[in-house]
């Protein structure tokens, strides 16, 4: 049992039968993402030789999200949200085992590559949506963090074993894939509870839905805030990525050291979002956004500021790493601004609206991502990454401030709303 006034524990989140399920097949399906990326990247480039090519199809499971995904996103409300899962996840299982039997044409393999990308913004949005209508309070906060800290650990580990599958064969990786999707599809259907769509589409098209929760999303200052808040913070914390490799190379370092510089920030998160969503009650947890969220981007002008003015050497490189697991630290924003968003949100919207959101996630990162590479043809990598922290400082106080007044305006009416009931 929940006891109010404290965070809730590990145990008191896994004793709700239906988080299982859906933490599990979180585990699996975004580690399976992950491995199939990196298999059909290696066994594009195995046949084409073409570093275009394999970037194309590193890319490729992106593209549904940003031109599909607040359409998508709609069946997670149309349909019962048990049923969405299941049948995203045959349909995965299916795709892939076509994709690994061998000699498969190349075009063929990246239009199966785009069907199973397509396939993700209804699971992503349903399993959103159904833990919180599983989950509530200090639980939902615990899992929304442990999710966050399994995202990280989950991408690493697809990465680290697709490597070790493709060396084998690429086809292996994609069998492998396969089987996990399966794996899920059969635990979800055996474990989910069996709910009504919670806002049925009969007679009404996928786009007035789709229409009817972007109306939502841009209706109401709260919302418009949280969606800022999340947006820019994307786009500037991350945007430096894209500039991985040629920051390596200014700080003199070989190839190996852009994967341990990607890593940094993840393993920020992992330490920090174990210590947010455990250890620190919810009242605290809220007050603690804005610190965290400029935590998450001053740490990216430290750093450009070392590597531009120290020597490259190993103590630059430490410093550099150091700077960007506080960074990921800071990053652990999304914990209380997630559970503020699932909060503003009526569950009749949840599907639609983490949809629209997450589809704006990928496409700020990717625009991030691009303007950052731009950036690093007329001025050095540790520049970008300067640029990064020290504007998205600036840019992202508007946001805060208008957080930060609904926040209290919601706060007001939740008042009002127990005395009337008192």
């Amino acid at each position: 049992m929940e006891v109010p006034g404290r965070p809730a524990s590990y145990r008191e989140v896994f004793a709700v039968p239906e988080f299982r399920p859906l933490f599990g097949t979180f585990l699996l399906s975004t580690a399976g993402d992950e491995l199939a990326r990196v298999a059909l990247t290696v066994l594009v480039y195995q046949r084409t030789n073409s570093p275009l090519l394999s970037a194309l199809t590193f890319a490729i499971s992106h593209f549904p999200w940003i031109i599909g995904g607040p359409l998508l996103s709609t069946l997670a409300d149309r349909l019962p949200r048990h049923r969405v899962l299941v049948v995203t996840d045959v349909a995965r299982a299916a795709l892939l085992a076509l994709m690994a039997i061998p000699g498969m044409p190349l075009l063929v393999l990246l239009g199966l590559l785009l069907l199973v990308a397509l396939c993700a913004p209804p699971f992503e949005s349903a399993r959103s949506a159904l833990m919180a209508d599983v989950l509530d309070g200090e639980r939902y906060a615990v899992a929304i963090s442990l999710t966050t800290v399994t995202l990280q650990v989950a991408q690493v580990a697809g990465f680290l074993v697709g490597g070790a599958l493709v060396a084998l064969h690429p086809s292996l990786a994609l069998g492998i894939t396969s089987v996990a999707f399966a794996v899920s599809a059969v635990w979800l259907g055996a474990r989910l509870q069996r709910r009504p769509a919670p806002a049925p589409g009969a007679g009404q098209s996928l786009w007035r839905d789709t229409a009817e929760g972007l109306r939502f999303l841009g209706g109401t200052r709260r919302m418009l805030s949280i969606v800022a808040l999340l947006w820019l913070g994307a786009l500037f914390g991350n945007a430096w990525e894209g500039v991985a490799a040629p920051l390596a190379a200014e700080l003199e370092r070989g190839a190996a050291s852009v994967g341990v510089l990607l890593a940094a920030t993840p393993a920020g998160v992992v330490v920090g979002g174990l210590l947010l969503g455990r250890f620190v009650p919810a009242a605290r947890r809220e007050r603690l956004m804005a610190p965290l969220m400029l935590l998450s981007l001053a740490p990216l002008l430290a750093g450009g500021l070392v590597v531009a003015l120290t020597d490259a050497d190993a103590s630059s490189f430490g410093a550099l790493l150091a700077l960007l697991f506080l960074s990921g630290l800071g990053a652990t924003w999304f914990i209380p601004l997630n559970i503020a968003f699932v909060q503003a949100t009526p569950a009749a919207f949840r599907g639609r609206a983490f949809g629209v959101a997450v589809s704006g996630l990928y496409g700020v990162q990717g625009i991030g991502a691009l303007a950052a590479g731009l950036a690093a043809e007329g001025m050095m990598p540790s520049g970008v990454l300067m640029l990064c922290g020290g504007v998205g400082m600036i840019a992202v106080v508007p946001a805060l401030i208008a957080y930060r007044r609904t926040q209290q305006q919601a706060s007001d009416a939740v008042e009002v709303e127990g005395a009337a009931r008192a």
